[in-house]
């Protein structure tokens, strides 16, 4: 009989973003409600109702701007392709991602979330987040240990530039010619040829 000696296991430690994240957003929270009740207290409530529906427009402007812009960009891109031209690349800060998310902030009740909505709809802002998001995923890509989907990613875009597949199928030569047809094969039978 053996004895269970239990192993002492060290408790798995909580990410710095799990236990921050939290208390940032009630802080976001608390900090809004503060600063439209003093906008309140100061101008009036409409004044305050005004400024709240003024950026759920602005916001949804926004972001049917950079909805069509993006859908018009893809169409391009699609049209190139067919062409066989290459696409043209994309400057940082020109996407639209950071643009809806800017509308987004907009749309949001609240005045600071305006305020930084507003402040990401400036382009210079726009490219400096891009080339440091830019820089922080190229450095997490390149420290990801082997094995994991970072890694994968970076192989296929060493290997495989151009992303064309290749269809086909895999002979094993090392089976002894007496063993039989091969497992989950058609008894061996016709192979048809790979060229189309």
């Amino acid at each position: 009989m053996t004895t269970g000696v239990p192993t002492p296991t060290a408790p798995r430690r909580r990410s710095p973003a799990r236990t921050i994240l939290p208390l940032a957003v009630a802080a976001w929270l608390i900090l809004e409600i503060w600063l439209l009740s003093l906008v309140a207290g100061a101008a009036g409530g409409g004044t305050v109702a005004l400024l709240l529906a003024g950026g759920m427009v602005l916001g949804v402007v926004v972001i049917k701007r950079a909805g069509r812009r993006a859908f018009k960009n893809l169409t391009e891109t699609f049209q190139q392709a067919q062409t066989g031209a290459a696409p043209t690349p994309q400057q940082p800060g020109t996407g639209n991602g950071l643009t809806m998310l800017a509308g987004l902030l907009l749309i949001l009740p609240g005045l600071l979330s305006d305020v930084a909505g507003l402040f990401l709809l400036l382009p210079p802002v726009r490219t400096w987040i891009s080339r440091r998001t830019a820089r922080a995923v190229e450095r997490k890509m390149a420290s990801a240990p082997a094995g994991t989907f970072g890694d994968a990613f970076q192989q296929a875009r060493i290997h495989y530039p151009d992303g064309k597949v290749v269809q086909g199928e895999v002979i094993r030569e090392d089976r002894p010619q007496g063993s039989g047809p091969a497992p989950g094969s058609d008894a061996g039978g016709y192979r048809p040829p790979l060229t189309p």
